[in-house]
Parts: structure tokens; sequence; C-alpha cells
């Protein structure tokens, strides 16, 4: 009787952080979003964090041309895509040689050999074969020819071996499937619809998908296959989503509940194309896109439906909010509503167009000539991003000014599951035009600076109207009559009246998590430092310490109770992807003496990191 080796024993873990690394055309990307669609299909918790080099196609093999795709996933509520990997995905030297680093000892690293050529290594700059000289020693490794098997296993198809090796990436997909016991289904049906007009790629992909699952299921070399059981979320109905999607489809929403068109001026630009891209795709909720042809059009035209009686939004990075500052200015001047979406990179100039960093918070605050007050929203994850939107809209219609939101790339690019809303749950965001002569004089004329005396906007005319012409311009305008004037008393009472429009913007008070309610250090955040700040603070607390945690959205004006809520605690520290920009605002708005905690890498924070910052802030105050 001949024995049957026993197969891969099946073992549970509660989380598992993955990361996909190869050339840029390798289709790291498109991996990683397929993986993480399974699982977030399956039901676990998720947050990713895609990585890819700014050229549009740096030299293939090199090591500016590597791009990367980090997924965490979970069965319980997770912050961030994780501090490192627990597996790597190499598929060339290069992508090893730049994330080995990240990978702890005894994580898992599967190889592509067959990119590990002497050419390929002296081209980045090793010497010998890690693969054979043990410096891998410390890990887990899988050396698995990715390549030349996908090339054997699509011969029958008539493919050429340039073609059939492109679905390697699908082949590695397939092989992660297995381990993690994913379904394949979603992946086939994905690939069907992708290739739609070419059906013959598409069942190459799938039998290289399969062939990967396959290896997995009949080599030797893997010992053990995991099992992330779904995670335990709020009832509801979720789908994955990233940033920039939850932004596009929070303007669309907007819009629907304003009752008003849709009006989107854009220039393309990295991180923020995608917003244009998926806003283009709506044009059945009367979303009109507009590619201009440099940011200034872009702006000016969105003000201009504005004006009209549109939702004016405009999208854009860092380098194009200089080139909109004045027209910002001149929404600023004319009161009227506008959304800016600002997705910053890392700058300054062009800097990096493709990490991340939250070093426009100045910029917005104070990035126009004169007195140019603007609320300022931020995000703190994807799914956020919708209800940012809303938020946005909400305070540029009912306070007719510009808005700017404040995402990142992390944000922008990131994804997690998003728990759908009820349609009923939305607000009412409808906007009542002036439609009648509103001066207090008795003339019969239409004032457009008279103001609400409970919100100070001025009433919005929509041109046409029959006796309601007025005139709008980046002037000074006179008070209530909305003439030109270069009144020096009422230049200074317009400039404050802007002013007290802004400061008097409702906004939620501040939530402080304090579980104990014994903190004497708080943590201050804004923006995408939420996920790493709240998962250094959860692992403080298991360590016995205590730590409490505000996240501001609310960037411009301040909520009204922040101050006394800094005020509680002996020591705020306020992390920030920047050189310390609200740590500045806050020293200066309530005299507080936080601490500043920066970085300015194009990454993220980890986790790790700010959790030694927080355990030596707290022992610092316990020894006091």
């Amino acid at each position: 009787m001949t024995a049957v080796a026993p197969g891969p024993a099946l073992k549970e873990v509660d989380r598992v952080v993955i990361r996909f690394a190869g050339d840029s055309g390798d289709g790291i990307q498109l991996t990683g979003d397929r993986f993480t669609s399974e699982a977030a299909t399956f039901g676990n918790d998720l947050a990713t964090l895609p990585d890819f080099p700014a050229e549009i196609r740096a030299p293939q093999g090199t090591l500016p041309g590597v791009s990367s795709f980090q997924l965490h996933f979970a069965d319980y509520d997770i912050l961030t895509p994780g501090d490192c990997p627990d597996v790597l995905v190499a598929m060339n030297p290069a992508a090893l040689k730049t994330n080995i680093a990240d990978l702890p000892a005894g994580g898992i690293l599967i190889v592509n050999t067959d990119e590990f050529t002497k050419r390929n290594l002296a081209k980045v700059g090793y010497t010998s074969n890690p693969l054979e000289d043990q410096s891998l020693a410390c890990y887990q490794v899988h050396q698995v020819a990715m390549a030349s098997i996908t090339r054997a296993a699509l011969e029958p198809t008539g493919l050429s071996k340039k073609d059939a090796e492109r679905a390697k990436n699908m082949f590695a997909l397939g092989l992660l499937s297995w381990m993690y016991n994913r379904e394949t289904v979603g992946t086939e049906r994905f690939l069907r619809e992708k290739f739609a007009e070419n059906p013959a790629i598409a069942e190459a992909n799938i039998l290289a998908f399969h062939t990967g699952w396959n290896y997995g299921e009949t080599t030797e070399s893997f010992a053990v296959t995991y099992l992330v059981a779904p995670a335990k979320l709020t009832a509801g109905t979720y789908r994955q989503i990233t940033g920039n999607t939850a932004l596009a489809y929070g303007v669309v929403a907007a819009g629907q509940c304003a009752k008003r068109p849709v009006f989107l001026g854009a220039y393309p630009i990295t991180p923020a194309s995608d917003v244009l891209h998926e806003l283009a795709k709506h044009k059945n909720f009367d979303v009109t896109t507009f590619q201009a042809e440099d940011e200034i059009a872009g702006i000016g035209a969105a003000l201009g439906a504005s004006f009209g009686g549109a939702l004016g939004v405009t999208a854009t990075s860092g380098p194009g909010i200089a080139l909109k500052s004045e027209t910002i200015g001149l929404a600023v001047m004319t009161e009227m509503p506008l959304v800016v979406l600002d997705i910053q990179r890392g700058g300054p100039s062009t800097g990096l167009p493709t990490k991340t960093e939250q070093a426009d918070l100045l910029q917005a605050m104070f990035g126009r000539n004169g007195e140019a007050p603007v609320p300022i929203i931020a995000p703190r994850s994807p799914a956020d991003c919708f209800q940012s939107a809303l938020d946005a809209t909400r305070i540029a219609l009912t306070y007719r000014t510009p808005v700017l939101l404040l995402s990142d790339g992390y944000i922008a690019n990131g994804s997690e599951p998003w728990l759908i809303p009820d349609v009923e749950d939305l607000p009412d965001l409808s906007v009542e035009f002036a439609t009648e002569p509103n001066a207090t004089d008795g003339s019969g004329e239409f004032w457009p600076y008279l103001r609400d005396p409970q919100t100070l906007a001025r009433p919005w005319a929509v041109p046409g109207t029959p006796g309601l012409e007025h005139r709008i311009g980046g002037l000074e305008k006179a008070d209530r009559t909305g003439n030109i004037s270069y009144a020096p008393d009422n230049h200074d009472k317009m400039v404050r009246l802007r002013q007290a429009k802004v400061d008097g913007i409702d906004v939620p008070d501040t939530e402080v998590d304090d579980p104990s309610g014994n903190a004497r250090a708080l943590v201050l955040g804004w923006g995408s430092s939420f996920g790493p700040i709240g998962a250094a603070c959860r692992r403080v607390r298991r360590l016995g310490m205590d730590i409490a945690h505000v996240h501001l959205r609310n960037l411009n004006p301040f909520p009204r109770n922040l101050g006394e809520v800094l005020s509680r605690y002996d020591r705020v520290v306020v992390p920030e992807m920047n050189l310390g920009q609200l740590a500045m605002l806050v020293r200066a708005k309530f005299l507080v003496d936080a601490v500043s905690h920066t970085k300015v890498a194009g990454l993220p924070f980890k986790a790790e990191e700010l959790q030694d910052v927080f355990v030596g802030l707290v022992k610092g105050l316990d020894a006091a």
C-alpha cells in the first residue's frame, strides 16, 4: 500500500499583513487590489497601503521602479495597513532589496527566482545572489520560478512567451489565495469582466491564477495554510472603498442632497486625478466634469458654476492649490460656495507625487493674499472621506464660502470597508435662493451683501432672476449693497465680517478617547494620522498605561470645546507628517505647550514608532 502524504496544516490567525512587490510593469497594484477585494468579500476588516513610483515607467528592474501593495486583514477592527509585512512576495531583486528590511525575522518570503539573473542582481547592487549566500537564512524562504511555470502552463494557449509571462502576477495571486483559503470565483469573474473584449487573455490569466493555486496545493514546500475569520463589524452592507472613490461618492451624494447639479472643474494631478475619473462616470446624477487646460481654469470654471447655481467643486494637490489660491480668494470675496479638495502629497514644488504628507495645513489656513479665511475639514480614513465631503458641502452652501478639504495620498489610495449609508439618513442640504428684492431702505433693490443674522451668509441669487441684478468680483464690496468700495471703514468691517462668519461655523464638539479617565497625557491628531495614533494608543493601554486621544476633523474653526479639553492634560503631543503645523496653530490659539512629533519621509507613521513616543511621554510624566 502506498502511503499518502498528509496535506498542509490549517492554522487560524487573527490578522495577517501581506506585501506584494515588483517592477512597475508587473501588475502589483492589480494583484494587491484583487486580493483586497476577496478579503472584503470574505468579511475581514482591512486596510491597504499602495506604494508606487512617480515615474510613468522607470527602467525595468531598477530600485526607483519598484511598486508595492501592502494589505492588512483581520478578524477584528483594525486601524492601519500594518507596520511590517508577515509575508513578502518579491517578484525581482529590486523588489527584494527595497523591501526586505521591513520583513521581520521568521517572516515568510516568496521569491520569483526567474528574475534573479546576474544582470538583474548587478543592476540593483547585489554582488552575490541573496538566494544562495545565506543572507536570507532568518526568513522562511520559498523560491518559486513564477515566470517559467506560468509560461509553461500557458503554452497551449498560443500566447507568446512575453505575453504569457505577464500573467505571473496572477500566478502569485493564486498561490497567496490558496495559502489564505480565499475563494476563486470572484477573481475568475473579475478577470472575465476586465478582459471581456479579449476572452483569450481573460482565460489565460485565469489559467495562470489556477496554476498558482495548484502549485500551492501540490508542492510540499508549504507546510501550513492560514485562515483569518470574518470580522465582527456593525451590521449593514459594506463595500471596499478607496479615499478618492469615497470623496467622489460624497460629492455625488451632496449634489443629490442639495438638489443642485454638480460641476467639477479640475486638471489632472497625482494623487487627485481619480476623483475626476470617478465623477466622470456619474453623469446620470447630474454631474458635469470639465478637464481644464490648467489648474486656474479648473477652479475658475467651478466658481463660475457656483455663481450660476450649481455645486462647484475642484480637486487637486498641493502644487495645484498654489495656482488656485487667487481664485479661492475670489470665492472668499464674492462669498460663493465652493468645495476645494486637496489630496496632499510630499512637497515642496513637484516634490514626491506618489508619496504622502500632511504639509498643506498652513497653506490651507493662510495661503492667500489679504485676510481670506476659509473653513478646513480633514477626513481621517478612506471611508470617512464620504461623510467629510458631505460636511464640506453643508458648510459651503450654508455659509456661502469656499471650503478646503485636506485628504492625502495615504487616504486617497488606501482602502477599507465602508458601511454604505441608508439614503434616508443623508442630510438635507437643499438651498434657498434669493427670489425677491431685499433692500431695507424701501428702494426695491436687491442687496447681495445683506447678511443672515445667524450665519452671516449673504443671499445667493441665480443670474437671470428678474430684479436681482447685482455685481460681484474681486474688488472690495460695500456692506449690504455690494457696490465697489474703497472706504477704509467699510473694508475693515467686511474683513471682520468674513472672519466672523468662518469663526461662527457650527462644528461638533471634539470627543475624547480616554477610557480610564485618568490619563495625564493627550495625543492630538488630524487627518490620516488617526489610524497609527489610534493603534499606538491601544498598544500603550495594553501595557497598563493611561493615554488620551483627540482627533480633529474640523481644523478651521476648531471645535469650541478644544481649548477646555487641552487644558485638562499635563502634556499634549501632536504627531504630524509635517514639521509641526497643527502644533504651531494649537500653541498660538490656546497657549498650550504642545510637543510636536514629526515625520516627512513620504510614508505614514507606524504604530510601533508612535507607541515608543507615547510610552516615553507617559513615563516622563510619572517620573516627574
